[in-house]
């Protein structure tokens, strides 16, 4: 690809909605890899406008930098990525996710009982939590946090 058949940075932020301080902060990142003219001056690939849009999505679904980078380097370097390459990164970042919206529910479904933190004030915890047996697995909601509350 030619120089000439890239964007510049400020093309970029345009079509992204990103600013170029944000765009170079993605760049030190390793998210995405400018390459430079005769000038020095940054030239993106088109798709780079597609990888930044997903790291906006990906951040608000509340993933890391790092979590969105590992993915972000399974898209081939030099030639726009194509739907088998994002479907392979959705695969990816469905199985986190449905791991997320499992702990959300579960969350919501426990958060007016016991959720076995260990302070013992609800009359309920004297029957999930009794002597705080929960705290056996450590500290915090251990309800919460994927341990199983006995069964009545």
């Amino acid at each position: 690809m030619t120089l000439k058949a890239m964007i510049s940075i400020g093309q970029l932020a345009e079509r992204t909605g990103l600013s170029v301080s944000a765009i170079r902060f993605y760049e030190t990142k390793n998210l995405i890899k400018p390459f430079r003219n005769a000038g020095g001056q940054r030239r993106f690939l088109r798709s780079d406008i597609r990888k930044l849009s997903f790291v906006l999505i990906a951040q608000q679904f509340g993933f890391t930098i790092r979590q969105i980078r590992d993915q972000l380097q399974m898209l081939p370097d030099g030639r726009a990525p194509n739907k088998r390459d994002w479907a392979k990164i959705s695969a990816s970042f469905r199985v986190e996710l449905d791991a997320k919206i499992e702990s959300l529910t579960q969350l919501r479904d426990k958060l007016d009982g016991c959720i076995g933190c260990g302070c013992l004030s609800l009359d309920k915890c004297k029957l999930y939590n009794p002597e705080d047996r929960a705290s056996i697995h450590g500290p915090g909601p251990r309800y919460l946090m994927g341990d199983v509350a006995p069964s009545l």
